[in-house]
């Protein structure tokens, strides 16, 4: 298994090697030169495996360069009950017959973006201990990407995580569960603008080749193809869980901002699980929800992103998006360049009424959006009919997922984070606080320890130059 770049200038590279490096040479992002398909056998086989088991039989299809018994070891350290509270790790609630919601937020941060960002941390140590090297991670985070990545490099040997969060965007809960983390290898920056704003300086100093060698600069974000791998096996395990045999289908009702978890629903099916529809869900940060319905990508400006009550979605450029573009085009690296060199410059593109239009209607995607008032009217009805709290991404899911749901068809809504780090929502919906599991009681009154800075690429280099000289 190879990986080459959306843009078609990076020569075939295994996985180690795309590992620690983010962006492609060229700007592109790495994808595999081919995906795997799970036979029908494969399919028979994977269906009774633990999540463990499975999720050795996916990731090793992705990672071929990693030795067997080093993989085996590696995802038997991530995947602990301790880690996940339960041996499922990603275990489905059944609300009624057909509609499920699969927990993916019982990790170490409360968020679903746990259970890629644990993997990732134990291979990002696993590879520097064989080279001896050290990695500084720059990150981006709108609200739970930033506490995932430093819980899960915190401490470890050869790798320090710069993350840079939008000042007073993100909750109360996930602004303290951040910058409350005292390691040494953990600098949080908070930046006067938006996510984007904060997206934007990891990619202009990514894009800087010499700095990023000279000072050995990964990434975490959702470009990571490894975040997307881990993401693939919940997938598969969900299936599992609400079918009885591999000839149903189901459908994926997803909350989309940066597009990477849908990205992974999309490589599954691409793999042969028979999914009807993956179902793209967003706030009122709409530019998916615009492409799928109209054929038209136009991410916004800085002023047009609006601050909502699910606050993880506030994201007007979807980085993971051209991953999707680049299959829709049958792979064509040269088109993919044209459309994102429109893009770069904050310009929109239209496939309406193209071929690729046309074409895109046969990756089952559909989507819908929400919004403040259905939020809360979505947390109120699981509360009174399920006794199900739900955080305000999930609600987003699930009432999109609601509006597309079919007879027949079982319905996965994916849980994106647990309920108390949206506290102040769930008290609007419901009347009460939601209940928080242990340790993270007095989360807010913890001392936080964090630089504000301006929207400054260089200002930021500034300092990561003299922390990793410090250290």
């Amino acid at each position: 298994m190879r990986y080459i770049s959306t843009r078609g200038g990076m020569p075939p590279k295994t996985f180690t090697e795309i590992l620690l490096s983010g962006l492609a040479p060229d700007g592109g992002l790495a994808v595999p030169e081919s995906y795997p398909r799970a036979s029908p056998a494969d399919m028979e086989a994977w269906r009774h495996l633990d999540y463990q088991a499975l999720a050795f039989q996916i990731l090793s299809r992705f990672m071929e360069d990693i030795p067997a018994d080093d993989l085996h070891r590696i995802i038997a350290r991530t995947y602990t009950t301790e880690a996940f509270g339960s041996p499922d790790i990603t275990p489905v609630k059944t609300l009624e017959p057909g509609l499920h919601i699969l927990c993916l937020s019982n990790g170490p941060t409360l968020a679903f973006k746990d259970i890629a960002m644990q993997l990732l941390g134990n291979l990002f140590e696993y590879t520097l201990a064989k080279t001896n090297d050290e990695l500084n991670i720059l990150g981006a985070t709108s609200g739970d990407t930033g506490s995932s990545a430093e819980y899960a490099m915190r401490g470890k040997r050869g790798i320090r995580v710069f993350m840079l969060s939008p000042l007073g965007k993100m909750s109360r809960f996930q602004t303290a569960q951040m910058f409350s983390l005292l390691d040494d290898n953990i600098f949080n920056i908070a930046i006067r603008g938006v996510f984007d704003d904060c997206q934007d300086i990891v990619k202009a100093v990514s894009n800087d080749r010499d700095f990023k060698q000279q000072y050995q600069i990964g990434t975490v974000n959702s470009i990571n193809w490894a975040r997307i791998a881990a993401q693939i096996v919940y997938y598969f395990k969900g299936y599992f869980a609400v079918t009885q045999s591999n000839d149903q289908q189901v459908s994926f009702s997803v909350p989309s901002g940066n597009f990477g978890n849908i990205f992974a629903g999309h490589v599954a099916r691409m793999m042969g699980l028979p999914i009807k529809h993956l179902i793209l869900a967003t706030n009122e940060n709409d530019v998916l929800d615009e492409f799928f319905r109209t054929g038209l990508y136009r991410p916004r400006t800085t002023a047009e992103t609006h601050h909502t009550s699910s606050p993880s979605m506030d994201i007007s450029k979807a980085s993971n998006f051209e991953r999707f573009i680049f299959d829709l085009t049958e792979r064509d690296a040269t088109r993919v360049r044209e459309l994102w060199r429109s893009v770069d410059k904050g310009n929109a593109f239209d496939l309406f009424g193209t071929a690729l239009w046309i074409k895109a209607k046969d990756f089952g995607f559909v989507s819908g959006a929400s919004n403040h008032a259905a939020r809360i009217e979505t947390i109120r009805n699981l509360y009174q009919n399920y006794k199900v709290l739900v955080d305000t991404h999930t609600a987003d899911g699930v009432k999109v997922g609601l509006e597309h749901r079919e007879p027949g068809i079982p319905l996965i809504c994916m849980e994106t984070a647990q309920p108390a780090k949206f506290a102040e929502t769930i008290h609007e919906a419901v009347g009460i606080e939601p209940s928080r599991p242990a340790g993270f009681e007095n989360l807010e009154s913890l001392p936080q320890r964090f630089e504000i800075m301006d929207k400054d690429a260089n200002a930021v280099k500034t300092f990561l130059v003299q922390k990793i000289k410090h250290h």
